[in-house]
């Protein structure tokens, strides 16, 4: 049986799914975490009557709230939701939203946890800080994004010199397809209306720019030890490859199935073993599968994040960071959708360059570039 589950971002797409999960395998939820007291945390609490709970930035009155109903079961600022990342001999799933989760992505794994990794920004903004903390204990991490996990999973049993490049699918989002005037009024509904997946508002909007895949393909860098001239990207609408690999004896090993986030999430806490998962069986009869060039024309964000994981360093957490601020602003109408990507290419050209040893050191180039980013959308830099 699996060990017992932490779930940091309780209640966000990735964390509700887990508790599925959790539900299905028979497995304890020993804490769990999110930014505040809401109402679905409080839920989540009651339901989960063993596990303590973690709230980053609770207001006064969530605060009051949460003590009064679970006494110390409840903790409060961002040290409480270290503090959880640390429970001993845990699964901790981090489903936090944005490099804020890079601080418990590391104290995980220095704490000796399995880290089922779907925060994408620890190693994006912090690549060499999450490695050197698994390289100090040895611990796991498993990956959850759905490619990731399908790429974990076609490289198991493997020689990493068999392999010639690792190839990440892209649904091309809502956008497939259109060019780059008939993107220039859309509107935050239209970019968040996902053709396929279920999933955060950040990250569907990530995913209309393709910046995400952008991320993914520097996560891949770090996760797999792949050299950037051997990930490539290919569109596919119906997100029923989730990835593949290619060997050097020219044939290739894909991961196929219900895209379904449950499934890469219930990897992560059964490995290296399976359970009866979820979902029905899958059937690839009547289904019919395209595979395209991404238009990097129309997206350039694709190509700039292929640069700016070639300059390593604190170029991925300028250009992360960068893209929060600028995901924000699109969804609060402030910026259009194709001023993202130009103002996360001026933040990059503002931020110097430093090299990442700690997690101080990120949080201070994500401050830097947060505080630039934000500048420029005023027009005072």
């Amino acid at each position: 049986m699996p060990v017992g589950l932490v779930i940091l971002g309780a209640t966000g797409s990735v964390g509700t799914q887990t508790f599925d999960v959790a539900r299905q395998l028979g497995v304890p939820v020993l804490a769990i975490a999110a930014r505040s007291g809401s109402d679905e945390l409080h839920a989540l609490a009651s339901r989960w009557p063993d596990a303590r709970i973690a709230v980053a930035t609770p207001t006064g009155d969530e605060r009051i709230r949460f003590e009064e109903s679970f006494g110390n079961r409840a903790m409060f600022g961002p040290a409480a939701v270290l503090d959880v990342a640390t429970t001993s001999g845990a699964t901790v799933m981090n489903g936090i939203v944005g490099s804020v989760g890079l601080a418990a992505s590391v104290a995980a794994l220095d704490a000796g946890n399995r880290l089922g990794l779907a925060n994408k920004e620890s190693l994006v903004a912090g690549g060499p800080v999450v490695l050197a903390a698994q390289k100090r204990t040895g611990a796991e991490i498993i990956p959850v994004d759905s490619e990731h996990s399908a790429i974990f999973q076609c490289l198991k049993g493997e020689r990493p010199d068999d392999v010639a490049r690792i190839v990440l699918t892209a649904s091309g989002g809502p956008f497939l397809g259109r060019t780059r005037s008939e993107l220039e009024d859309v509107t935050p509904a239209e970019a968040l209306a996902h053709p396929t997946w279920d999933m955060g508002r950040r990250i569907s909007i990530d995913s209309a720019t393709l910046v995400n895949k952008g991320l993914e393909v520097i996560e891949a860098h770090f996760l797999f030890g792949m050299p950037f001239d051997r990930i490539d990207v290919v569109v596919h609408p119906q997100s029923i490859v989730h990835s593949l690999v290619e060997f050097v004896d020219g044939s290739s090993k894909a991961h196929v199935g219900t895209p379904d986030m449950r499934v890469p999430i219930q990897y992560a806490v059964t490995y290296p073993e399976r359970a009866v998962g979820l979902l029905p069986p899958f059937s690839l009869a009547g289904k019919n599968l395209a595979f395209l060039e991404p238009d990097r024309a129309t997206f350039p964000a694709l190509d700039l994040a292929y640069h700016v994981g070639a300059l390593g360093g604190s170029a991925p957490a300028v250009f992360n960071a960068a893209d929060e601020v600028a995901v924000e602003a699109f969804l609060q109408g402030r910026l259009s959708f194709l001023g993202i990507v130009d103002l996360i290419e001026r933040t990059l050209s503002k931020v110097a360059q430093v090299e990442l040893s700690t997690v101080e050191d990120v949080l201070a180039v994500d401050a830097e570039a947060r505080l630039v980013a934000t500048q420029l959308l005023s027009g005072a830099c």
